[in-house]
Parts: C-alpha cells; structure tokens; sequence
C-alpha cells in the first residue's frame, strides 16, 4: 500500500515559491498547463547535482560522459520496454525539439510539409514554419469508439500532397494513448509505402500505466527501423527540463552517419549537468519513478469520478500514459477555448485546446501531475464556471 501523504502535503505556497514557469508566468493562478510535475526529483539525482558544483564541472562535455549517457539510456531502455539501442547510436540533444529541427533541416527534402495527428502537441505546429518553407499538414485524430486512433488514409493523403516527415508522438501528448504494436505497424505500412521519414517522439515512454506497454516504434521491424529516428529524455518523467539534455536515438546507420556531420553544433547546446542527471535518472532514478507513477495512476483515476461528479456535460477518458488529461468542453457552452474562460473567472491555467490545432477546439489540456489537494481545487474551480452557466 502507498503512503502518499508527503506528496499529498505539497502546497500551492510552496510551489509557487519554487519559482517555475509552471507557477510563477501567471501570478495567483493555479498552474496545470505547462508539462512538469510538481513532485521535484529523485534523490540521487540531486546528490549527483551536488557533486558537479562542489566539483565545479562547468566545463565542455567530455566524450566520455557522452559515451556514458548512451550506454545509461540503453540499460534503461532495456529494463523498462525490453530492448535496448546501442548506445554508440545514442547522442545527446539539448531537448527533443532541437532533434525535430535537425531532423528537418539534415533528414527531408527542402519545402517538403510535416504531418502532424492532431490534437497535437503545440510546438510541434510551430516549429516547421521556423523554416519558411515548411508546411505542416494537420490530421485530425479519428475515434474508435472512446479511444483516439491515427487515420491512416488522412496520413496517406497528406504524404501524397507531399509530406515527407510524420511526427509520432508515442505516448501521445495531450491525448495519453499508448499505441498498441498493431496499431504502429498499421503506420508503418503507409510510411513504408510512400517512403516517408518517421519523427518518433518517446519523451513520455517511462511514464505509462498498467495495462498498456511502450514499444519503441524503431524496434517493430526491419522498416521501421530504416525509416524512423527517434528523440527521447528523462526530462519528462524525471522532472528535469530545465537542465537541457535529450536524446537523439539511431535504428538507421546511414541516418547516424548523417549525424555525425549534421548533428556536431546541435550536440553543444547540451548541458553537462544535464547528461549527469540524466545517466543518474537512467542508473538510480527507479525507485522515485516507481512511486511517481503510482501517485499518478491514482490521480488520473481520482479525475475520472472528479469529473463525473462535478464537471457535467465534459468528457475525459483516463490517459494510458504521461500526466496529461485532454478535457472535452464541447457540451458545456464555452466555446472553441474553455481554457482562457478558466483562467479568466476562477484563475486556473490549463492549456487551450486551439493551441494543439484545430482538432483541439472546444477541448483543454489539463496536467494532473500535481498533489491531489491541488487537482480536486482546480476541478472544483472549473465546476463553478459550469455551474454558473447551467
């Protein structure tokens, strides 16, 4: 039985304090957009952040600890999905945005569009345009009964109208699916069959719960190991963005050959401090995990009877993975933004559902990754919106 007491004690006070963009960008404001959690970090991983300021590594990075970062993601790699890359196919990356505008700018044809599955992720709208030249195709996200699934003659469709990149967000944000493997050799098939490029962003994949398993799209087969790069970190799931350290993941030898020319500036915006604390969440940080996933698995379960009870006419599905809940607010009245009504009336900060394309419109991205206390406040909030329109 857990004892989720110390988590449960965290305050707003106390987070607000702490200072992060999460809680600080829009003052006296219940933050649950932004994608960190609230829980701080692993213990060792602290200590081994003690070790480089009394040792003053501030310096470049050294090959070695490099070198190190990919051996400590492919030993995580193979406990928790049961296969690991080798880590010589394993290179650092500030975040896994930097590894998306590499793999546009070195990987696909100059003016060729990138397919996103919306509701989307929000930077991953934007980033494209950066180029000038770069159109992003959306598709919108079909339903399979509750379940979001990926259309696959839309995606067809959009590599015909000449995409040559689709991003994969596995698991999903902001809709928490987990693919299924069937459901990631089903891409693969028109991937294969339009030679496309395959973006597979797994910063989530620590962060999935019982009854569903992360598969890396890369390991399905020969092809998609061919056709994929992928990006990972322990930013996510072990609160450590800020540090600035990914992974860019090769299946593909000609792709990390590329690399090896086209990835040398990129790797320098990476943090040493970074990579320490990334091999030490990757070596030590399973415990902490362990524990984070089950305070979480319980509040995506306490959202599910906080929403029948007190939000009506809004639906929500409980996430297979990550800590992000995508709220329906179609039914309610609110428009094509619910969010900014939130924060406007009970002063609670979701993500708006627009900013993850048009799919997005009518919903609103909520992080439960915060102490339940926090979670019911914000549910309580928001029922007060709904029950003053009702």
């Amino acid at each position: 039985m857990n004892d989720f007491s110390r988590l449960d004690a965290i305050t707003v006070e106390q987070l607000r304090a702490a200072g992060s963009t999460k809680w600080t960008t829009h003052p006296d404001t219940i933050g649950a957009w932004i994608a960190e959690m609230d829980f701080g970090i692993a213990e060792p991983i602290t200590s081994a952040l003690h070790e480089v300021v009394d040792q003053a590594r501030f310096g470049y990075n050294p090959p070695s600890l490099v070198a190190d970062l990919g051996r400590a993601y492919a030993e995580f790699s193979a406990r928790r999905y049961g296969l690991g890359p080798d880590p010589e196919m394993v290179r650092p990356l500030p975040d896994v945005l930097a590894g998306m505008a590499a793999i546009i700018d070195h990987y696909t044809p100059a003016g060729s569009a990138v397919i996103v599955p919306t509701p989307a992720y929000m930077p991953f709208l934007l980033l494209p345009d950066w180029w000038g030249d770069r159109e992003v195709i959306q598709v919108p996200m079909a339903r399979d009964g509750d379940r979001w699934v990926y259309d696959l003659d839309a995606i067809g469709a959009a590599f015909d109208a000449g995409a040559h990149l689709l991003t994969l967000c596995n698991p999903h944000n902001p809709i928490g699916r987990v693919l299924t493997r069937e459901e990631m050799l089903a891409i693969a098939d028109v991937v294969e069959a339009k030679g496309g490029l395959v973006f597979s962003d797994e910063i989530h994949a620590p962060l999935v719960y019982p009854g569903s398993q992360h598969v890396p799209y890369a390991s399905l087969d020969e092809r998609t190991a061919a056709h994929t790069i992928t990006a990972t970190s322990a930013s996510k799931s072990f609160n450590l963005a800020g540090l600035k350290c990914a992974q860019i993941v090769f299946s593909n030898p000609e792709h990390r050959a590329t690399w090896a020319k086209a990835g040398r500036w990129v790797e320098q915006g990476v943090s040493l401090p970074g990579i320490v604390a990334n091999i030490t969440a990757y070596r030590e940080g399973d415990p902490w995990l362990l524990e984070t996933l089950a305070y979480l698995d319980r509040n995506r379960k306490a959202l599910t009877g906080l929403v029948a009870d007190k939000l009506p006419g809004v639906r929500y599905s409980e996430p297979e993975g990550t800590y992000l809940a995508l709220l329906d607010f179609r039914e309610t009245g609110l428009g094509d933004n619910p969010a900014a009504v939130f924060q406007e009336e009970v002063k609670v900060v979701l993500t708006p559902g627009p900013a993850c394309g048009e799919a997005g419109r009518g919903f609103a991205r909520l992080n439960f990754g915060t102490p339940l206390p926090v979670l019911e406040e914000i549910i309580d909030r928001i029922g007060r919106v709904l029950a003053a329109r009702a």
